[in-house]
């Protein structure tokens, strides 16, 4: 299994839009799920700050060139997401 972890601090006023996006069926999911080797992803609160809620993202793939493969056909569409 390959595992992406993504580390991210969102302002309070965000903090909706980030976890309807991130969720484990947000768009983000959905824009992996079109890839072959997508496992899942979850998102996790790490903890709140005056800055903002901290949270970590955990994008599974069946393996690194399963992910790369997304990437290279997916690219586009994942920058227009992120």
């Amino acid at each position: 299994m390959y595992v992406i972890l993504w580390e991210f601090i969102v302002r309070p006023e965000k903090t909706g839009a980030f976890v309807a996006a991130y969720k484990s069926d947000g768009a983000w999911a959905e824009l992996f799920a079109r890839a072959d080797g997508y496992i899942g992803t979850e998102l996790l609160r790490a903890a709140d700050s005056n800055q903002g809620a901290t949270f970590v993202t955990v994008d599974r793939w069946k393996t690194a060139e399963d992910f790369a493969r997304f990437q290279e056909h997916f690219g586009a569409e994942y920058q227009r997401l992120d």
